[in-house]
Formats: C-alpha cells, sequence, structure tokens
C-alpha cells in the first residue's frame, strides 16, 4: 500500500513517554531506579559556580602588585562577607590606614603576583530538577540525571509559552468553538490547567495569572495578544524560557481557531486529572513541541509498549497545515503515486483527504501533518 513519510503532532489516548532529566554540570543524582516519582520530585542537584568579580588590590592600596601579599588580611580559599576587610595597608604610625573590603559575599579565589589583582567568586547557585511527570525512574545517568517514564495521554501542540509545569485538568470551555474570556477565569481555577476553546485573549491571560491558573490548552491566540501580554514581539527562537506566570499550550494556530474535536474530547475526558505540561517551542534547528502529559496513574510502573509512528497511509487522520483548508482535520482516502501539476505549476506528490462532512480534495502532501491515533 502507498504511504508517505510526514512528520506530525501526536494525540493519543495512552502511549509511553520517557523524558530524560539531565542537570546542566556534574552534580548528584538523588532518586533511585524503578522508583515510583511525582512531578515535583527532586530527582537530581547540583552547584553553579558564582560569577567572578575581579579587584585591584594593588591598585587601591597604592602598592607594586609583588607587594600586595604583604597587605592581605584574607587569602585564596577565604570566604568573605560584603564589606569584610580583605587587604590592609600599613598606614603612618599606625594611622591613616587604607582598607579594601570585599564588594560581595562569597570566595576570594586568587590573587596575581604580577597584576596585584583579585578574583573574588560570587556564591554558588543550587539547581535542581524535578521529574516532571507522575512516574518511575527507568534509567540513571551516572552524576547527570534520570529517565522517568510512565504510560498516559499525549498532546502535542503548534505553539506554546512557558515552561514546565504541572496542575489538575479542568474543562472550562463547553465546546472546542468557545472563546474564553475573563468572566470564564474565577478563583477555583487556581492551580488549574484549563481547558479552552478556539482563542483566549490577552484580558482572559492576564485575568488567569491573577487568579493563579497554571496553564491553558487552547485552540488558538492572536499574535497581538500574543504580543500583548509578552511585552515583545516573538521571534524564531525557541520559547519556553517565558516567566508569565503561566504555561499556554495552543493546539491548532493564530487566531480563533476551534480545538480539533479528538484533542478537546482526550482532554475533557481526562478531567480532574494531575498533568504535566511544557510550552516550549522551536520550529527550526530541531523541532520542539509544546506538549501535554496525563499520566494513568493505575499503569504507572507498568510501562506499555509504545505506539510507533507509521507513514501516511490510506484511513489516517491528518491536519491541513495551508490554506485554503487551513487546521481542517481530514482522512486519507487515496496517495497516487504519480506527480501531478498543482495551481503554482509545480509537478508533486499529492495525497486526496476526505474532510468533515464527506467533502474531499486533492492536496500536496507538504500541506498536511499526520496525527498520531
Amino acid at each position: 500500500m502507498a504511504h508517505a513519510y510526514t512528520p506530525g503532532l501526536k494525540v493519543t489516548s495512552r502511549t509511553r513517554i520517557r523524558k530524560e532529566r539531565r542537570l546542566p554540570l556534574k552534580g548528584q543524582v538523588v532518586a533511585k531506579i524503578t522508583g515510583k516519582v511525582s512531578a515535583d520530585t527532586i530527582v537530581a542537584r547540583t552547584q553553579l559556580p558564582g560569577d567572578v568579580e575581579p579587584l585591584n588590590i594593588g591598585g587601591l592600596l597604592g602598592v607594586p602588585p609583588e607587594d600586595v601579599e604583604s597587605y592581605l588580611l584574607k587569602h585564596s580559599g577565604d570566604s568573605l562577607k560584603k564589606g569584610e576587610i580583605i587587604a590592609q595597608s600599613k598606614g603612618l604610625f599606625g594611622l591613616f590606614k587604607t582598607a579594601v573590603t570585599s564588594p560581595v559575599d562569597g570566595v576570594l579565589e586568587s590573587i596575581s603576583k604580577i597584576t596585584g589583582q583579585a578574583i573574588l567568586r560570587h556564591p554558588p547557585t543550587r539547581v535542581e530538577i524535578n521529574a516532571y511527570i507522575d512516574g518511575v525512574v527507568a534509567e540513571i545517568f551516572e552524576n547527570e540525571g534520570v529517565a522517568v517514564e510512565t504510560t498516559g495521554a499525549f498532546v502535542q501542540g503548534i505553539f506554546g509559552i512557558g515552561g514546565e509545569t504541572n496542575g489538575i485538568l479542568k474543562r472550562v470551555a463547553k465546546d472546542p468553538s468557545v472563546v474564553l474570556t475573563p468572566d470564564d477565569i474565577t478563583d477555583d481555577l487556581k492551580g488549574k490547567v484549563i481547558i479552552g476553546g478556539s482563542l483566549v485573549t490577552y484580558e482572559t491571560l492576564q485575568k488567569a495569572v491573577k487568579c493563579g491558573c497554571k496553564g491553558i490548552v487552547v485552540g488558538g491566540i492572536s499574535d497581538k495578544d500574543l504580543k500583548d501580554f509578552l511585552g515583545y514581539e516573538i521571534g524564531v527562537a525557541i520559547t519556553g524560557s517565558e516567566r508569565k506566570g503561566i504555561t499556554v499550550v495552543v493546539t491548532e494556530g493564530f487566531g480563533p481557531m476551534n480545538m480539533a474535536q479528538r484533542t478537546f474530547e482526550l482532554l475533557c475526558a481526562n478531567e480532574g486529572k494531575k498533568v504535566s505540561i511544557n510550552g516550549a517551542t522551536q520550529i527550526r534547528a530541531g523541532v520542539l513541541r509544546p506538549e501535554v502529559i496525563i499520566p494513568l496513574e493505575e499503569e504507572i510502573g507498568e510501562i506499555k509498549e509504545e505506539v510507533r509512528l507509521k507513514g501516511v497511509e490510506a484511513g489516517s487522520k491528518v491536519r491541513i497545515i495551508r490554506e485554503p483548508h487551513f487546521g481542517e482535520i481530514g482522512k486519507v482516502t487515496a496517495l497516487p503515486s504519480e506527480l501531478q501539476l498543482i495551481e503554482t505549476g509545480a509537478k508533486v506528490r499529492v495525497l486526496e483527504v476526505e474532510l468533515t462532512g464527506g467533502k474531499r480534495v486533492i492536496l500536496p502532501r507538504a500541506n498536511i501533518e499526520m496525527i498520531e491515533e
């Protein structure tokens, strides 16, 4: 049977999910192999070295670099408090002494006899990484981190903002066409991940942050509202580092776009369950999609085989990613092997898609993305 290999979004009710949780540099792994962990469980920690700050002791004392050592009250490796004296001149008859004090809390790392300059290092920063999802520690990377696995529902989005978070899934939109308004956001949504409909507005995002919502999963968002919310124009760089107090996962695209019925129904079927979401997105130089992960508690520790993504074939569900049918969901009914002439004058491989309602359209294969069952 003819088939095509096409990248697509995963929307599946049960699959095997594996997340590697690694430290930015070597440290201590505190999780145990095969041990169950929750999303907030710390699995590894390390210390990031503090910034360095130069201090010209010789210049401040007015002495040659080679003589600086004789004026020191602190030496390499000693801890420092801000304002503490590091070096001091002998003065005249014990008077009129010049003192050099530490401008920061930290450590006196080194002193050069050639330049008379000291290097102070700020205190280290403690870094901890959590499991991100409820699951089981499947593998330990010595001094680096762990791999956490779970079985659960998995939904990928088109675009997102905000980093990793978790909360209880709560349906707010009554159907996929609903536009979320500030009135929909109530105080009882604190700590929740909201299931929206076709659009979330700037005012609604502001209200959600004020109420303490953890995240919003919605069909669409306007580029103007996004710019107003972030305070700047989003670029092509990776998102996910925004610190706006909420994570947003957009499942369909920009502007008012009904959330795909299957995605909406899958999320609503899991209302009340704990979910982990991440808005990090990268389109170029290695695709990274925002995601919603819903671990199935009854199957944690009983990892199932992952459903592998196959090529597009007759019967595959796909999303159209070009106009005039942008955002529509359909089923592939035919994959002609011969090249066909399209409106642009190019000859390309095409496929036939049956849209909701029964209408069939012929499209270039590059104009669709597969939706994994």
